[in-house]
């Protein structure tokens, strides 16, 4: 197998590079190769309730070598998708306080009263009076933006409700959805290679869920590769809509390939 035409990986995090606080045994010598081979890597997650900076300070502290143009989140794709489109400055943001202060250094204007849109993100701080204000604009009508659909969040103690559950929660009181952002939709790759200057043919995405990571590489058609180290077992492609290019027991696998 041969991986010549790429020159960026986009790599999933939990379940790819890492699982919860402890480094993958593969993860550098991989890292240290796509580097060696003159390629570059970015680290894609869809998880909003972290800022970038939280996740350079914990690649950092696994001795990945990682600075803030090495790290792109749901939060930074919506971002740059509000911006892209016009929308604002006015923005009803529910989310934790990191993704408050990368709306806020982005320039939104933080408000409930008259948004020119509402963003829902994996809010760890979630209240039911949040929950009510959100569902109030909806009903008024002000555009809906989510930063992306995981209705689980993995964590060393097991999965706790992601966003997908909170737009749940929306949809059933006011029958409205809102327009995602990150994986699996193409957006999240559109936004990248326009605040990175990558080309997407010169992509491959690499992770461990068929129904994000695959599935947005599929929808950005973009080559990607999927790791049997983290969530999806090869049972689970039977079936499946989503299909990888490569299958790759881990990143170990892929060394090789390069």
């Amino acid at each position: 197998m041969q991986l010549e035409h790429v020159r960026t990986f986009l790599l999933d995090l939990d379940g790819t590079v890492y699982l919860g606080e402890t480094l993958f045994s593969w993860s550098l010598p991989f890292l240290s190769h796509v580097v060696e081979t003159g390629r570059s890597f970015v680290f894609v997650t869809n998880n909003s309730s972290r800022s970038g900076d939280y996740y350079v300070r914990k690649l950092q502290g696994l001795q990945i070598p990682a600075d803030r143009r090495s790290v792109f989140t749901s939060g930074d794709a919506t971002i740059h998708y509000l911006k892209k489109h016009s929308v604002g400055p006015r923005i009803a943001l529910i989310g934790t306080p990191s993704l408050e202060e990368e709306f806020s250094a982005a320039g939104f204007e933080l408000r409930c009263d008259l948004p020119d849109a509402l963003v829902l993100g994996f809010d760890m701080t979630m209240t039911y009076e949040k929950m009510k204000t959100a569902c109030a604009l909806v009903r008024q009508g002000v555009p809906y933006y989510a930063t992306h659909p995981d209705f689980n969040c993995p964590t060393p103690e097991g999965p706790i409700p992601d966003i997908g559950a909170m737009i749940a929660f929306i949809e059933a009181a006011t029958g409205a959805r809102p327009k995602i952002i990150g994986k699996p939709y193409p957006e999240m790759v559109e936004a990248l290679c326009a605040q990175r200057g990558l080309d997407p043919g010169q992509l491959c995405m690499i992770g461990d869920r068929l129904y994000t990571d695959i599935a947005m590489g599929q929808s950005a058609g973009i080559t990607t590769v999927l790791v049997l180290s983290g969530e999806t077992k090869k049972d689970d492609l039977q079936g499946s809509p989503y299909r990888p290019d490569y299958i790759a027991q881990d990143l170990s696998d892929v060394t090789p390939w390069l």
